[in-house]
């Protein structure tokens, strides 16, 4: 008589036969089928974009070129099997004193600019980063491998001080005006995205030095401890810094003091075409892309270029005989019929009193909590915790 056992191998109950060769043989190659369709599955499952933003209320233009668009993109061409996830990282927000009923509407505003530009909670995990706790647990333990060398030469808390950039920590003034949060957003950064073993990251190239200390700060974990993350690439966005209109050497920024000088995507077409008319421009007639002498025009040039998929020089050639004004008023007609549905979609979501939004957080958090523990017990298993 044949002994039986009761065999369990990736949720799935199977019968093993205990003295027949015939029936062995068939039992192994089906544990093996099972597990070469699981290696294969675990394969094409490997690839995971991660990437996130701060909770400043609804973003402007250059926040939707730079990274939003460029998400929704990601999301959209992914194959089956790519992990997505996207967070609003509200414990970033916390380098500087908050106002807690004016975060929790930003937070909010946000978030559903996310779901209004088409990020679908089907595909993509969306969440806000302080409903997963394994960022902050993360952000500890990479604490005690990150280096204090490497840190002192980031520029994040240079620029938020208003320090140049050649400030060191030697600085008395530096010291002084430095607090430890905003010295070690770089780790917290690398914790975002480590947590969720992230193997791509969609930033513009001005964050590329994050990403690089991230990397970074991973290889040093995983030469402790062992092999646990993987070392993440950057997804670099096509889009350049989108300029101040009132400034155009500047970065685009809701914290410049003239609200003419951004677009954000809730304003309406008559916001949209009254600031780029006031756009700063030149007064030379002829339209011509160069940046650093003319930094307004070039501006314009590289918005429009990015919305109909051209280069600057095919939109230059396409304006060449028209006034500065035409080129204001078509920029501002491509932007305003672009951003239209995502302004209505916005409205609605903002509207809604059914709690559409805190479910979509809700089941974004649990994707993501489910995720990052995985991490974190491979990380407390190379720690001995």
């Amino acid at each position: 008589m044949d002994l039986k056992t009761r065999v369990v191998y990736n949720g799935q109950s199977f019968t093993k036969l205990g003295v027949s060769a015939r029936n062995r043989v068939q039992f192994e190659g089906l544990i093996q089928h099972r597990r070469s369709s699981h290696s294969t599955k675990t394969s094409a499952a490997h690839k995971t974009i991660f990437s996130g933003i701060q909770p400043t209320g609804v973003p402007h233009l250059g926040n939707y070129l730079g990274a939003l668009r460029e998400w929704v993109q990601l999301q959209n061409g992914a194959t089956e099997g790519t992990k997505l996830l996207f967070s609003v990282v509200d414990l970033h927000a916390l380098t500087v004193p908050q106002d807690a009923p004016w975060l929790r509407n930003c937070k909010k505003e946000m978030f559903a600019t996310l779901l209004a530009v088409g990020l679908d909670p089907a595909r993509s995990a969306i969440f806000y980063q302080s409903d997963v706790s394994a960022h902050t647990e993360l952000f500890w333990i990479l604490s005690t491998v990150a280096s204090m060398g490497y840190l002192s030469r980031m520029t994040q808390w240079k620029s938020k001080l208003q320090l140049p950039e050649n400030t060191n920590l030697e600085d008395s003034a530096a010291r002084a005006k430095l607090r430890l949060g905003l010295f070690s957003y770089p780790v917290l950064q690398a914790a975002d995205i480590l947590v969720h073993r992230a193997t791509h990251v969609p930033v513009g190239e001005d964050q590329r030095q994050h990403l690089e200390f991230s990397r970074n700060t991973a290889n040093s974990f995983n030469h402790l401890y062992g092999s646990i993350f993987p070392l993440p690439e950057a997804l670099i966005s096509p889009a350049k810094r989108v300029m101040s209109f009132k400034e155009p050497t500047l970065k685009m920024s809701k914290s410049h003091p003239d609200e003419r000088s951004r677009i954000l995507l809730s304003d309406t077409p008559e916001d949209i075409h009254r600031k780029i008319k006031g756009a700063l421009t030149d007064s030379e007639p002829q339209l011509k892309y160069d940046p650093d002498n003319r930094p307004g025009v070039s501006n314009l040039i590289e918005i429009l270029a990015h919305f109909e998929g051209k280069s600057c020089e095919e939109v230059v050639s396409e304006f060449q005989h028209s006034s500065l004004g035409a080129l204001k008023g078509h920029v501002a007609s491509r932007i305003a019929n672009h951003l239209q549905p995502i302004r209505e979609r916005y409205i609605a979501l903002i509207e809604n009193k059914t709690g559409y939004l805190e479910d979509v957080a809700n089941q974004g958090s649990q994707v993501a909590r489910s995720n990052a523990e995985r991490t974190m017990k491979q990380v407390k298993e190379a720690l001995g915790l």
